[in-house]
């Protein structure tokens, strides 16, 4: 027997950061985000020898342990054994003996919702394999509090709903560690043409979201009048884009993508460097009328707004700048698993 999951990563479209503990706690956040079809996927298979087995599949990396109820955790392997230890621990199973092997369809540090994402997977193959009795809310709350509570990663919630629950999201993030999940019901038409004209890019730069994100943090915490309005404009992007979405006023998007990115660049210094900032400005010379940094910021994926028939002319001229485009197309199911017997 086999069990398999996988999960889709995502792009932040509107409202990035204001997820992250303690805005969202005191003042309350607004995501808008799209799942896109490159996955993060698990295979579990059962064993009966004793031990367990964690394996980064494309690499040589696999971490052979005996099986016992808690695990400690080893370096490269904390989402692993951080999933496992939370799964026994919550559910008072006793030791189980497996092997579980993971595989990600983007880089990691990306800004695409990686980590976030690999734990969704990972904890999908256990609710498969075990039956385990919860619903897309429990889930994505379980992945966010071993991400955040259990292996102490900073960063914040939005990413594990994405990956649970898939589609376009508009997501409230509010006191009480309350989430809410608004699904948009997008015409075909808007969604294809948003797909048409937004252009991802990768920058072939890789970061460590935590410093960022522990700066932000600090900014909320200390009350820094201008990070703080920063992330209130950037709640408010969230809702201007829900309702250009809604409306299908997609010309809206380029404006509405600038308001975002100059704000996001108030909330922590290192979210933009020279590389990001001329990127942006080479593609708003050749016809995109806005874009961001994809998650945290400071490097991994960037995505533009390209109208008309400017996308192919943006792309030729920011690859100049080293990086490569990568294709997408929204998908609208989220976390998926499934035994072969």
């Amino acid at each position: 027997m086999i069990i398999r999951s996988k999960a889709p990563l995502r792009i932040g479209l509107a409202g990035g950061g204001t997820d992250v503990s303690p805005y969202s706690d005191i003042y309350g956040g607004a995501i808008l985000n799209a799942t896109i079809d490159l996955y993060a996927y698990a295979s579990l298979e059962p064993l009966n020898n004793g031990k367990i087995e964690f394996c980064i599949d494309g690499s040589d990396k696999c971490l052979l342990l005996d099986s016992k109820e808690k695990l400690e955790l080893v370096e490269g392997f904390e989402l692993f054994i951080g999933v496992y230890n939370r799964v026994i621990k919550q559910f008072k199973l006793k030791p189980l003996s497996f092997r579980l092997t993971s595989f990600i369809e983007a880089p990691q540090g990306s800004g695409l919702g990686t980590s976030s994402t690999i734990v969704v997977s990972l904890l999908g193959a256990f609710v498969e394999w075990l039956k385990l009795p919860l619903g897309n809310y429990d889930i994505a709350h379980l992945a966010y509090e071993i991400e955040r509570v259990d292996l102490n990663m900073s960063g914040g919630k939005q990413d594990q709903y994405a990956a649970t629950f898939g589609g376009v999201n508009f997501i409230e993030f509010l006191p009480n560690d309350r989430v809410i999940v608004n699904p948009l019901q997008l015409k075909s038409k808007i969604l294809n043409e948003l797909e048409l004209n937004l252009l991802l890019y990768f920058t072939a730069t890789q970061r460590l979201s935590a410093d960022i994100i522990n700066e932000q943090v600090k900014n909320v915490k200390e009350k820094n009048e201008k990070s703080v309005e920063a992330m209130h404009n950037l709640k408010e992007q969230a809702h201007q884009m829900k309702d250009a979405l809604l409306r299908g006023e997609l010309n809206r998007l380029g404006d509405i993508l600038s308001f975002g990115w100059n704000n996001k660049k108030q909330m922590a210094h290192s979210i933009s460097n020279t590389l990001i900032d001329n990127i942006y400005d080479t593609a708003i010379k050749n016809g995109a009328t806005g874009g961001k940094i994809s998650g945290a910021g400071g490097g991994g994926f960037m995505f533009f707004f390209c109208p008309l028939v400017t996308k192919m002319k943006v792309l030729k001229a920011i690859e100049q700048l080293g990086g490569r485009s990568q294709p997408f197309k929204f998908t609208q199911q989220g976390l998926t698993t499934w035994t072969i017997n």
